[in-house]
């Protein structure tokens, strides 16, 4: 199934690699290369050419797929921008700052390639090529046509701005990730107190169906008008946890975060009325 593809590098051949690689079924299209070479085996598997270095991986590439760890993101553009044929897209899926990924655009940009900042919105597996992906930069438009030639189904454009793309997703991932991290800490104190199952079943018997617009318009409110009652009952919960012995992480931001938005809205008040 590779004619007709572009030119592909994988430079990094982890989960999010490996997903892509056997559903794309790109073959002789796609070269690939992993520090760890143990899934060197990986991408014989999926049908992808195994480079034994970067340079070979990023020879003639026209796009290059970049799905590394995100601490590695910024020091593998720059260690390997030298290596682009000139004009080539270089689309950045790694989840790190709008900021580390415009210091990558920058490595890119200075020797003549086009870097796209790409947010992979949902889990790659089962997802695969339909999973979500945002683009923004200058190049985005050149990395959608590359994309669909792979077989990437689901993208959008949000904007020409190499930054952009990543906000989102960092953003979206304080709910997202916070929501885990609460339900653990919350589950955690539950079963330690026994009452795991009451819990539960009293969260979902006031679970709010709104859309997040409204979740988040009615949060904000409760919390501006009700913070400083509010924050004086989470300092309560949290030693609750603490005396079962679980650490209130979540808890203690939540009693800051309750506390602030109650004297913000205080202060605006006061300020009207001056």
């Amino acid at each position: 199934m590779s004619t007709g593809l572009p030119r592909l590098a994988l430079i990094g051949f982890g989960e999010a690699g490996s997903t892509f690689a056997r559903a794309g079924r790109w073959g002789s299209a796609a070269r690939a290369y992993d520090i760890d070479e143990a899934r060197r085996a990986a991408m014989a598997e999926c049908g992808v050419s195994a480079a034994t270095n970067a340079a070979e991986a990023l020879d003639g590439a026209e796009i290059v797929l970049s799905l590394v760890t995100a601490d590695a993101a910024l020091e593998v553009a720059r260690d390997h921008a030298a290596g682009l044929t000139p004009g080539t897209v270089w689309c950045d899926m790694n989840s790190v700052a709008p900021e580390t990924k415009r210091a990558a655009a920058q490595a890119i940009a200075a020797k003549a390639g086009h870097y796209v900042d790409v947010a992979v919105m949902a889990p790659v597996d089962p997802a695969a090529l339909d999973a979500p992906l945002l683009l923004s930069g200058p190049g985005a438009e050149d990395a959608m046509a590359l994309l669909n030639r792979l077989g990437f189904g689901n993208k959008r454009i949000v904007g020409d701005e190499v930054g952009r793309a990543s906000a989102i997703k960092m953003i979206r991932s304080v709910m997202v990730k916070g929501l885990e991290a609460l339900s653990r800490e919350c589950a955690e104190a539950a079963e330690a107190a026994g009452v795991l199952a009451e819990v539960l079943a009293s969260l979902d018997a006031s679970d709010r169906h709104d859309s997040w617009p409204e979740k988040v318009a009615y949060n904000r409110e409760r919390m501006e008008t009700h913070g400083l009652r509010r924050a004086a009952e989470m300092e309560e919960a949290a030693k609750t946890l603490l005396d079962l012995g679980i650490e209130p992480v979540m808890t203690r931001g939540t009693v800051v975060l309750q506390r602030r938005a109650a004297k913000t809205i205080n202060k605006d008040k006061r300020n009207q009325a001056a």
